[in-house]
């Protein structure tokens, strides 16, 4: 084994015989910290002599737990047999089932799946008579998910609105449900075992006893909930060796808290915290640039991150004259890197801040015949929001589309239930009409007596009906984007897919980016063609050799020789949503810092003066702020415009380039508050007299909730609404 540590740099050495106790490990990127850890298992065993079945370690993914267990065994061979290596959830679920006699449930419970959530929250939804498109199972799920990382309990979940008592009565009838079905979720998991150790001291010493070393990998990635187990485990022999690194927690909207680093020195007094500095991946103009980003952080241990690699390339930065260039000299630099033969095409990684930011990416991919693969996320045009919208401008243009119609006929939901669509059908078929041609027919005087047949579910049926045969004639007499707004108005999408989680944002946005794809038809016929074929070119074979595309929160714990970050204008990157939130803007600071870590040879920053809004007109953009933070002398201009197609070499001198200047981003036209009030009168030319509930600012442009008497709850943009107040 002493052998082995010479394998190890100096910092490592000491991070792998560190003497026993609390030892927090701040491991810089591409720094080796999985080989730290596995071979502080092996020197566990090897060198102290520790018993390899008192040793618990854990991972955040079962991949992650292989690869460690495969590399503890390349180290000591049959020695470590009998370690506990897996996830919380694995580790968990192995203890809960041995104390499962202090559990409401036996110990042959099933583990609901994400599907077994929804299902069972949509029908405590619809058991309560709540809207479910003010009560979508997915937001309240994601509530109660967020409670139970936090370890808090039904009964005391904190109310301060009437939503917050109507998700709280959901939690407690959830948990009834769960039990009744003999099952628990993920989260209840980590509840579970944490109530065990705090009400059962017996159960905790036994399990604390077993586990006399606790090692943790990723440990800013835990929630307060996994903290607390950990804490559970080793505040009695103080064994916990935590591994991770604070300026690369991400995950805030998932529950991780980078605070428990905090927590942890606070509870373990004689803790030591090491560093691991040396890099082994990145050159050091790329790291100089990362820690330029993230020293601006507060409340964070200073890190000095270097190589033995040379100094290489400067960070490009290109500013494009709008969205579409930007796309357009992100696959140019490709194109040419692939054309020099010097690289592969898997070498290259372009990344952004949001999923929807990759549409504009995709199609210029397409134009330039390169195929490309997307990690974390489906490909745009396959994303379940813009399926359904498209489904929706089908089903208008060609009513005997059934397909289509079954989609979205009970989307968001309203009551019509698969047996009266069946009846439908039935009665469709007996007057040899289509599935459509009869919810058309519905809409008209005469089909009384078929909508008498059709029960309360009928008057459903008769609205989407007056819909459909509204919304053909809209189509027939307008562009298609006024058929697209007409859409989501009526059937109040908006608020069906939105809420306040960052997932229900994107798909928000993924929305508002088909609506810019729409405004560039005159005709609803092209639009669907051209859809089709796009359609068509998704279905192709994701290669492995390919450029790759992705979100920066998937490009965590990967690495590419060439990397592109896009969008680097305020609103983007930060987020618009971090503007108000601290907390938030130091997350996309860490973001942005966790992205040119991806970077081993180069880096190219690119950004936008203008980009089209999702009301058809170009905004004017400010740079990121986190531009501001780039040292000159780290960084190269290029020329705006493409990049010459037989020239890979595209440097120019930077004082061609404006700095970008500190400032907020404020388009002097964006309206600063809102007009609509709650409580407000107001008049819409479908719906009627309605009342103002809600109304916020977002994407530039005003949201406002109003409740019509006879159409409920809608969700409406101002600028398109043109609602009048009374």
């Amino acid at each position: 084994m002493e052998d082995l540590l010479e394998l190890l740099n100096p910092q490592q050495q000491q991070a792998v015989a560190a003497p026993l106790g609390p030892t927090l490990v701040l491991a810089g990127p591409g720094s080796g910290k999985t080989r730290v850890l596995t071979f502080r298992i092996a020197y566990l065993i090897g060198v102290l002599g520790v018993p390899p079945y008192h040793i618990l370690a854990v991972t955040f993914t079962n991949k992650a737990a292989r690869e460690m267990r495969g590399r503890v065994e390349k180290l000591i061979g049959n020695s470590g047999q009998g370690i506990w290596l897996g996830t919380f959830h694995s580790v968990c679920g192995r203890i809960l089932r041995r104390e499962a006699d202090l559990l409401p449930v036996d110990q042959n419970f099933v583990i609901f799946d994400e599907d077994d959530q929804h299902t069972l929250m949509k029908e405590i939804v619809r058991e309560s008579g709540r809207d479910e498109k003010l009560y979508r199972p997915a937001s309240v799920l994601d509530a109660i998910s967020r409670a139970k990382n936090e370890l808090i309990s039904p009964e005391n979940y904190p109310i301060q609105t009437y939503r917050d008592e109507q998700i709280r009565q959901f939690y407690i009838r959830y948990q009834q449900m769960l039990v009744r079905n003999n099952a628990m979720d993920f989260d209840d998991m980590l509840v579970y075992t944490q109530q065990l150790f705090a009400n059962y001291p017996q159960v905790q010493e036994t399990w604390a006893h077993k586990f006399e070393h606790v090692l943790v990998d990723e440990f800013q990635d835990t929630n307060y909930a996994q903290y607390a187990i950990l804490r559970s485990l080793a505040q009695s022999h103080h064994n916990l060796y935590v591994v991770g690194d604070e300026d690369q927690s991400i995950y805030r909207w998932r529950g991780a808290d980078y605070r428990n680093i905090q927590r942890f020195q606070a509870d373990f007094k004689d803790a030591r915290t090491l560093l691991l500095e040396q890099n082994y991946r990145s050159t050091q103009t790329i790291l100089d640039s990362a820690m330029a980003v993230i020293d601006r952080n507060p409340n964070r241990t200073h890190k000095k991150l270097f190589t033995e690699q040379q100094s290489g390339e400067k960070i490009t930065l290109f500013v494009a004259a709008d969205d579409r260039e930007e796309a357009a000299y992100v696959v140019e630099a490709v194109r040419q890197g692939l054309l020099s033969n010097k690289h592969k095409p898997s070498d290259f990684a372009v990344m952004y801040r949001t999923n929807a930011q990759s549409r504009l990416l995709e199609e210029a991919f397409r134009r330039e015949g390169i195929n490309y693969r997307l990690v974390g996320a489906q490909r745009f045009y396959g994303r379940r929001e813009v399926k359904d919208m498209i489904a929706y401008l089908r089903l208008v243009y060609n009513p005997k589309d059934e397909i289509s119609l079954r989609r979205v006929i009970n989307l968001p939901p309203r009551g019509i239930g698969k047996k009266t669509l069946e009846k439908l059908a039935e009665l469709a078929r007996t007057s040899e009409l289509t599935l459509g041609e009869a919810v058309l027919r519905l809409s008209e005087p005469a089909s009384a007596e078929i909508l008498a047949s059709l029960g309360r579910e009928g008057a459903r049926l008769e609205l989407f009906g007056r819909w459909l045969a509204q919304w053909r004639h809209v189509a027939e007499n307008n562009p298609p984007v006024i058929l697209f707004d007409r859409v989501i108005e009526d059937t109040g999408y908006q608020v069906y897919i939105q809420d306040n989680s960052e997932e229900g944002q994107d798909r928000w946005e993924n929305v508002l980016e088909l609506r810019q794809v729409v405004m560039e038809y005159t005709d609803l016929a092209a639009f669907l063609e051209a859809m089709a074929l796009v359609a068509d070119q998704d279905t192709l074979p994701e290669n492995v050799d390919t450029p790759t595309l992705l979100t920066l929160h998937a490009a965590k714990g990967l690495e590419f020789e060439h990397v592109f970050i896009t969008g680097l204008d305020e609103m983007l990157l930060p987020h618009s949503r971090s503007r108000d939130d601290p907390e938030a803007l130091e997350e996309e600071r860490r973001l942005l810092y966790v992205g040119i870590t991806r970077a081993k040879k180069s880096l190219t920053l690119t950004r936008a003066r203008r980009r089209r809004s999702p009301y058809g007109s170009y905004e004017e953009t400010q740079p990121s702020r986190f531009l501001d933070d780039l040292p000159q002398e780290l960084l190269q201009g290029s020329p705006r415009g493409l990049p010459n197609r037989l020239n890979t070499s595209y440097q120019t001198d930077y004082s061609r380039w404006e700095m970008p200047v500190h400032r907020q981003a404020v388009k002097a036209d964006v309206p600063q508050e809102t007009r609509y009030k709650p409580g407000m009168q107001v008049r819409h030319k479908t719906y009627g007299r309605g009342v103002v509930k809600a109304s916020r600012l977002e994407l530039g442009d005003e949201t406002v909730e109003v409740y019509f008497e006879g159409y409920g709850l809608k969700a409406l943009v101002a600028s398109l609404a043109n609602l009048e107040i009374l």
